[in-house]
């Protein structure tokens, strides 16, 4: 779509009074995604593990950009707990939502479980993200021009979902089950898609991805070969994460965004470039799989959606 090819930060039109959520808003894309839209005067609520860290990343934007509208809060997306306890707080402080950027993710640990016992990359990547979906889901039906943006991976064309071993109890592999949670966030926007528009409400749900990006998702949780390949060997082809960060920020920002859409780089691959509109793989789109999967979700969260209209 030529009219995307060379879109940069810059083009993010005027923010002023929009409240956003970035989800791992401290480092790497949330932290780009953040410094994109404070520039541009919105508001941003960094949702962050580590509220330390979430401080760090707002004196580092605030030195470049003094007048940023900033906030941290607590948000571990790997224990739905807490993910009630934002969402319980944020209708508590805030009248509406205009977007919500679920970003943070994990990749490539060893098998870990979250405090519900889910798989950690299921649990972080997705569970948290379509559990804190459906708790804020209100408040962005009253936004202005409201927006989901579900980050997602070219890895979700080589994911599938194990339904008969979601924990990776029988076998795990760190990738197969990182692809799984890409696959996952990819089947659910674009499902949240099919049931917002149904439903004929206001809000957008769109899809994004980065592209290969250097970014400490690649260090930090990685083990063995993965770790040696993504953070080593194949760092000097990747972009920055102020690059990388540019469809998610077209996603949340652009006028001509249609809900359904999926916003990746225009390069070789999908693996660099500016953003454009790139194809959801026939998998993530297929209407049983999306059917199957959010009626496991609202299972495993016990949060069930309401799609409420404005009249």
């Amino acid at each position: 779509m030529t009219q995307h090819q060379r879109w940069t930060a810059e083009q993010i039109p005027d923010q002023t009074r929009r409240v956003f959520v970035v989800t791992g808003a401290n480092s790497g894309l949330g932290l780009a995604t953040t410094r994109g839209l404070v520039r541009q005067g919105g508001h941003v609520i960094l949702a962050v593990r580590d509220e330390g860290k979430g401080h760090r990343a707002v004196a580092e934007i605030t030195a470049d950009q003094p007048g940023a509208s900033l906030e941290v809060r607590h948000l571990d997306l790997a224990d739905l707990d807490s993910v009630r306890a934002f969402a319980h707080q944020l209708h508590t402080d805030h009248p509406r939502l205009d977007v919500l950027v679920n970003n943070a993710g994990v990749m490539a640990p060893p098998r870990t479980l979250s405090a519900q016992g889910h798989e950690l990359q299921f649990a972080s990547n997705h569970l948290g993200h379509f559990a804190l979906t459906g708790l804020l889901l209100d408040l962005l039906t009253v936004g202005r021009d409201p927006r989901v943006v579900t980050v997602s991976s070219t890895n979700h064309r080589q994911g599938r979902l194990f339904f008969d071993d979601l924990s990776g109890e029988r076998k795990y592999s760190p990738m197969a089950f990182y692809n799984q949670s890409k696959f996952a966030n990819a089947v659910f926007g674009w499902e949240l898609h099919r049931r917002l528009t149904a439903a004929g409400g206001p809000v957008r749900s769109l899809l994004a991805h980065p592209g290969y990006t250097a970014t400490n998702l690649q260090t930090s949780g990685p083990v063995g070969v993965v770790k040696v390949l993504f953070g080593r060997i194949l760092t000097p082809l990747a972009q920055s994460p102020d690059q990388g960060a540019l469809p998610q920020l077209y996603a949340a920002t652009a006028p001509d965004v249609e809900s359904g859409q999926f916003i990746g780089p225009d390069g070789l691959a999908e693996l660099r470039g500016a953003p454009t509109r790139v194809q959801l793989s026939p998998a993530a789109a297929d209407a049983e799989t999306g059917r199957r999967l959010w009626e496991l979700s609202e299972e495993l969260t016990d949060v069930p959606f309401v799609f409420p209209t404005l009249v």
